[in-house]
């Protein structure tokens, strides 16, 4: 194996775990969302944020070790960030 196939599977392997911890924050944005009618949990919130937060070290760690591309990590926040002000402006409509 060469050290470019090496380094070519590192990239996939940090591009699939990323995308596994950003489908788990979006199934916990997604539960939220469908659970809107039930009474707003600060607690929650609190779980998403850190998660994101937690995520964003991620991409920013996959990112300055060559494993991702800058694009690519922006595109992966981005989506989710978006997800997340969605949840935000729902909850924001049911109050």
């Amino acid at each position: 194996m060469t050290s470019s196939d090496l380094q070519e599977q590192l990239n996939l392997k940090a591009i699939s775990l990323l995308h596994e911890d950003a489908d788990k924050i979006q199934k916990l944005i997604e539960v939220q969302m469908e659970n809107l009618a039930t009474r707003y949990c600060p607690l929650y919130e609190e779980v998403l944020d850190t998660q994101m937060y937690g995520f964003s070290r991620e991409v920013d760690f996959a990112v300055r070790a060559g494993l991702l591309s800058e694009a690519t990590g922006k595109q992966l926040l981005s989506k989710l960030e978006r997800n997340l002000a969605l949840l935000y402006e729902a909850m924001n409509q049911t109050d």
